[in-house]
């Protein structure tokens, strides 16, 4: 990475690192009323707290005080209770780590302006400590808003249980309103703001205001709290260390620039713990304790060490450039997370199975699995293709040709996953072995829900996949309806895909087993819908290792 640091990047770090620092009264108060037009939320639950958030609404530039509460009852007294100033270097977001609160409880929690205006209560649960029977967690990714309504997230909000959110990413997306899915915002009024895509930081920080004012999307975080890491889209598609697929140097500037300021406003506007001064900014792999039961490691794997990701050929014909690919895929040097975090995960599951913790589960942004692409034409039958094919839209009909073509020359299906990282994966594989762990692997990214198995090259299963399809974002599906059951034929480690519904995952854990829950709704294009467990699978640690069924 580049040493040199422009003005653009300087007044983004500038600006991150200073909101904390700026003492109460340093700058004006904003005029009253106060407003709470993006709810309450928490997230980063420890034994003794939790971080909660909020963001003040009001007419002025000036800051606006705050005061907080923790209660263990809906309308009980305080058991923590302080201050906190929603700065405007901030965007008159606040955050506050709570501590003090007792392990495995549920809490509630609001804030109060100056004039008397209380914010909607939220609740999060603490972790727990010893002994813990059953841990029940939501997975969730990928929640493009013009894409349709937060069903998915309503539906969450309602749950009788629900431990924590675990969110792997593209929480925001960074188009414009002729971008991708901004034909679905345009029939819904649902067009992303502001309208352009996001580059600066006044942009970023619009784009988390207008998910966080979706009543369904404050419901779920007011309902438990959020475990977060991001993806691509917090700041642009497809990026890697140095770059990204959806950002030109030439009109969108530097880009240590546009990922300081989108990193700044993924702080500010999400409940998550601020960035140690000892470690890189987008270094958030970090792991959670659920007592006896569970170790919970999140995982990086899109700014910190990324390698820049592999592009099928142009010519759907031209098998010397599929075998150049498929050699540059097998490159050594390619990575994903680095050494640095691929240590700290070995020591994190290391210690889990020390302690006798029967699970360990990564929460990891895109799919781990080797998944080979589905032969369209001989799955659907020749006559079908050619209908399906004749009716695609110009260009894309080009893209799924060139990609049939890659797929019998044995590309993988999706090259932004570990499929384009192979080496990596390994190496990541052999950090399980070393650990003597057989892990639970969530991923998010693809919007599909998945069920597989990890396989080494070895052909021995390392762990199993478990995949949460999109709160909204348009999938394969949308255009190539039944694609997923093409895609299990094509791969027998590949047990569930479903690349057409929208949901979330609700995973359990017992001691003895572990649950997931595919929870889809009937349409995102509707704020009438139904829900429905569209399949479920159970594992269970037999004999042989570690082994799954269809419920």
């Amino acid at each position: 990475m580049s040493a040199r640091v422009d003005r653009r990047t300087l007044l983004g770090l500038l600006g991150a690192s200073g909101a904390a620092a700026l003492p109460v009264g340093a700058a004006a108060q904003a005029t009253a009323p106060v407003r709470f037009d993006h709810g309450v939320a928490s997230g980063d639950p420890a034994a003794d707290g939790a971080v909660i958030w909020t963001r003040a609404s009001a007419e002025g530039d000036g800051d606006v005080p705050l005061r907080w509460v923790v209660s263990e009852t809906e309308s009980g007294p305080a058991v923590r209770e302080g201050e906190i100033v929603a700065r405007m270097l901030a965007d008159r977001t606040a955050k506050v780590e709570v501590h003090g609160l007792g392990p495995g409880r549920e809490y509630w929690y609001a804030f109060t302006a100056a004039d008397g205006t209380r914010s909607p209560l939220g609740r999060f649960r603490t972790l727990p400590v010893g002994a813990v029977d059953d841990l029940v967690l939501a997975v969730a990714s990928c929640q493009l808003f013009p894409g349709g309504y937060f069903n998915a997230f309503a539906q969450m909000a309602r749950a009788e249980r629900l431990d924590a959110v675990i969110h792997l990413g593209d929480y925001i997306y960074e188009y414009g309103d002729s971008g991708y899915g901004a034909d679905i915002g345009r029939r819904l009024d649902r067009l992303p703001d502001p309208p352009h895509e996001t580059l600066t930081l006044a942009d970023y920080r619009r784009r988390h205001a207008q998910v966080k004012a979706d009543p369904d999307m404050q419901a779920a975080h007011a309902r438990a709290a959020f475990i977060c890491v991001w993806d691509d889209h917090e700041v642009a598609n497809d990026g890697w260390l140095h770059g990204a697929e959806n950002h030109q140097g030439d009109g969108e500037g530097d880009w240590a620039g546009r990922k300081a300021v989108a990193m700044q406003a993924y702080f500010e506007w999400m409940p998550i713990r601020d960035p140690s001064p000892s470690r890189a900014r987008d270094a958030i792999y970090r792991s959670f304790e659920f007592g006896d039961l569970a170790t919970l490691a999140m995982l990086e794997t899109r700014l910190l060490m990324r390698s820049e990701q592999l592009e099928f050929a142009d010519e759907p014909g031209d098998a010397n450039a599929y075998a150049q690919l498929t050699e540059a895929l097998a490159g050594e040097a390619r990575e994903l997370i680095g050494d640095e975090q691929r240590g700290w995960l070995t020591k994190t599951l290391s210690a889990s199975v020390g302690a006798g913790k029967p699970w360990q589960v990564i929460g990891n942004q895109v799919v781990m699995a080797r998944i080979a692409g589905p032969d369209l034409e001989a799955g659907m039958g020749p006559d079908r293709y050619a209908e399906l094919m004749a009716a695609l839209p110009s260009g894309l009909d080009d893209r799924i040709a060139a990609a049939q073509a890659g797929y019998r020359a044995g590309v993988p299906f999706n090259l932004d996953s570990w499929d384009g990282y192979p080496a990596a994966r390994e190496r990541l594989y052999a950090a399980f072995r070393d650990a003597g762990s057989t892990p639970l692997v969530l991923a998010g990214d693809s919007h599909a829900g998945w069920a597989n198995r990890l396989r080494d090259r070895d052909g021995e299963v390392v762990g199993l996949e478990a995949g949460c399809t999109a709160i909204t974002s348009p999938s394969y599906g949308s255009v190539l309806p039944g694609i997923g059951a093409l895609i299990e034929q094509a791969n027998p480690d590949t047990d569930y895909c479903n690349q057409d519904a929208k949901g979330y995952t609700l995973l359990t854990l017992r001691r003895g087993s572990a649950r997931a829950d595919f929870v889809t709704v009937s349409t995102v294009a509707s704020k009438a819908f139904e829900t429905r467990i569209d399949a479920s699978f159970e594992w269970h640690r037999g004999v042989e290792g570690l082994v799954w069924s269809k419920v």
